[in-house]
């Protein structure tokens, strides 16, 4: 886990300044994600703070965990959004934390003006995690469901 609080480093960088660059980034190098893969950095702090492994999060993402590894710490990319999707709602996202993930791999945030996207946004912020009750969701608006992983792509 992140020695420093999100909120607190954002604070300290309203103050900063150019000079003060050198200054942050060996003070709070243990609070800093692997710029390499943020993504993967990212998801395993929320596992852990959400207290879920991550083989119960690719049980319940219904992705293999072979392919669920690879993906998470990026050492397989996926152009799949509903991947990433799925593995936020099996690890209990809430909407923002969500966006972050998204975000993070490289992937455009969840938008309110889309549909289908609402239609998740709606889902976050109830707190609906289980997979089929996001695509029954889905199924009763005329949606496709979240996309299916049945093998290593």
């Amino acid at each position: 886990m992140f020695k420093d609080s999100t909120t607190g480093l954002d604070r300290i960088l309203q103050e900063a300044g150019p000079v003060d660059i050198d200054s942050y980034l060996e003070n709070h190098a243990e609070s800093l994600a692997d710029p390499e893969r943020p993504f993967a950095a990212y998801m395993r702090q929320m596992f852990k703070e959400k207290k879920i492994s991550q083989q119960d999060v690719f049980r319940r993402a219904y992705i293999p965990e072979q392919y669920g590894y690879r993906l998470i710490g990026q050492t397989r990319n996926t152009i799949r959004r509903d991947y990433i999707l799925r593995f936020c709602f099996a690890g209990r996202f809430n909407l923002k934390e969500t966006q972050r993930a998204l975000k993070l791999y490289g992937m455009s945030e969840l938008y309110s003006r889309i549909p289908r996207d609402a239609v998740l946004m709606i889902a976050f912020n109830r707190g609906i995690s289980d997979i089929d009750r996001v695509n029954e969701l889905l199924g009763t608006h005329g949606m496709e469901p979240l996309m299916e992983c049945k093998h290593e792509e």
